[in-house]
């Protein structure tokens, strides 16, 4: 069930900051005209409204979905979503994604669903999409480094998704892979890069509260590329290298994942990598953080600011030992 909790400083749609450049970054660069004539959920895009580099396909009949906000959130501009993000398959600068990611073809794309289920199967992107409502739901995103943003991403529930494939009872945990393809993610390319495919994963029950979020746009329109196009997960409790982006492959396994990240440097990044302002990262505090738009920091908070809908799925677990 979705859940809604609205409050009188909530921004409406109509509201979301136009795309004016920020702080003069580069401009967001042209690479998802692949998906001009893409359909998501039956819903055939318009055409966008506005011009020049970054006009992507326009998401129709787009339902109002999870929004909560404080007062000192505004929502992040579009430029700077999708000019400034972290996504090594286009290289390990801030910038790279939106100058590399023009490569990726996001058309056709399958995802394989394998693993301890009753339905698993090769499944093209439009058939796994089309029986979901698309929605907009509001988020706060935290990165591990300490800088964040507020993003309309539009999407769907994970749990729903999931449910489709009837997970066996013996699966305990569900593992997301991402594209392997260094021809068009020439960070893949880079020996001292990470280990490909990027792997994550959840436990079920996680990965079944209805925060957890599959999104395939962002701002009313398809998904760029630089931000993991076409499909990918948004967790907003966790540390933004949790929400797996360009996902190829969603198995159910029954022993916990080996994500890549701790897989790399164990000290540092955790399995769970739950938003927590008391468990600072061996080389950097997390207890404030800056909001991409800012000047100033401002505190960070637990979960997220998400704990009334995800502790509990926490009870009895020490946060500072389970990072």
């Amino acid at each position: 069930m979705l859940i809604r909790i609205a409050k009188a400083s909530d921004p409406a749609s109509s509201e979301i900051t136009p795309r004016s450049v920020y702080l003069d970054r580069r401009t967001f660069m042209a690479g998802t005209a692949g998906f001009a004539t893409l359909t998501l959920g039956g819903c055939k895009p318009k055409a966008a409204t506005s011009s020049g580099p970054g006009t992507n396909a326009k998401l129709a009949d787009v339902k109002e979905g999870y929004r909560k906000l404080g007062s000192a959130d505004t929502l992040t501009t579009y430029d700077a979503v999708t000019s400034y993000n972290n996504f090594y398959e286009f290289g390990t600068d801030k910038e790279d994604p939106a100058k590399e990611a023009h490569r990726l073809k996001p058309r056709p794309w399958t995802v394989k669903v394998d693993g301890l289920c009753n339905k698993p199967g090769t499944i093209d992107f439009d058939d796994l999409i089309k029986p979901h409502a698309l929605e907009e739901r509001i988020f706060r995103l935290r990165c591990v480094e300490g800088w964040s943003m507020v993003i309309p991403w539009v999407g769907f529930s994970l749990g729903d998704l999931l449910k489709g494939f009837e997970p066996q009872g013996s699966a305990k945990f569900v593992q997301f892979e991402t594209l392997v393809r260094p021809a068009e993610m020439i960070g893949q390319k880079d020996a001292f890069s990470l280990k490909w495919p990027y792997v994550e994963g959840l436990r079920m029950d996680e990965a079944m509260n209805p925060l957890a979020t599959v999104a395939v746009g962002l701002y009313g329109e398809v998904l760029p590329n630089q931000n993991g196009a076409p499909i990918r997960v948004v967790l907003p409790w966790k540390y933004g290298f949790k929400s797996a982006k360009s996902i190829v492959r969603i198995s159910f396994v029954e022993k916990q994942p080996e994500n890549t990240w701790k897989v790399m440097q164990s000290r540092e990044y955790g399995f769970y990598s739950n938003v927590n302002p008391s468990v600072d990262h061996p080389r950097w505090s997390q207890k404030t953080e800056r909001r991409i738009g800012d000047f100033r920091r401002r505190d960070t908070l637990m979960f997220n600011g998400y704990e009334e809908e995800v502790a509990s799925l926490y009870a009895g677990m020490d946060l500072k030992k389970n990072f």
